[in-house]
């Protein structure tokens, strides 16, 4: 399979989208942010300086996939219809769960805008917290369900 983001002579180009149908589709993508207990509790009883840690981070999340083509340079702009950006405090972590799930209906997929809220969202959570770990680790992104266009569903855990 070839790789679309190279033209014939290996450069780095846009693909053209003009001429694919516009279909409804929607990607979900997932991952975490993993800290120590005390970071953990911060969060949950709200004791961050900041502010509420996660309501900030689920903003940022939303913001982050309407961004997502002025941060990846071969990303087409989108009108997205749906951006909804899930954190779950996970004890077991300890840390949160991050889920971002995005719609359209265009010509092209919304994988990267998944992925980029996702990461905005795990990004802003170290942001509000490092003052109190600074070892926070941002892992697992990755897209979990990718539906619509030619290739059809993809689906994963």
């Amino acid at each position: 399979m070839a790789l679309t983001h190279f033209d014939s002579q290996g450069n780095a180009h846009m693909v053209d989208v003009s001429e694919k149908p516009a279909t409804s589709r929607v990607a979900i993508a997932r991952g975490h942010i993993s800290m120590t207990r005390e970071s953990f509790e911060t969060i949950k009883e709200g004791r961050a300086k900041k502010g509420d840690v996660l309501a900030v981070a689920r903003l940022a999340g939303i913001m982050g996939a309407k961004k997502t083509a002025d941060l990846i340079p071969l990303c087409h702009p989108l009108a997205l219809s749906k951006v909804a950006v899930d954190l779950t405090l996970d004890a077991d972590l300890p840390g949160v769960q991050i889920e971002a799930t995005v719609r359209t209906t265009g010509p092209t997929g919304v994988e990267m805008e998944a992925l980029t809220a996702v990461s905005t969202a795990a990004l802003t959570v170290y942001d509000m917290v490092k003052a109190v770990d600074q070892n926070m680790q941002i892992g697992g992104i990755r897209v979990v369900l990718k539906e619509g266009g030619k290739s059809g569903r993809y689906e994963t855990t």
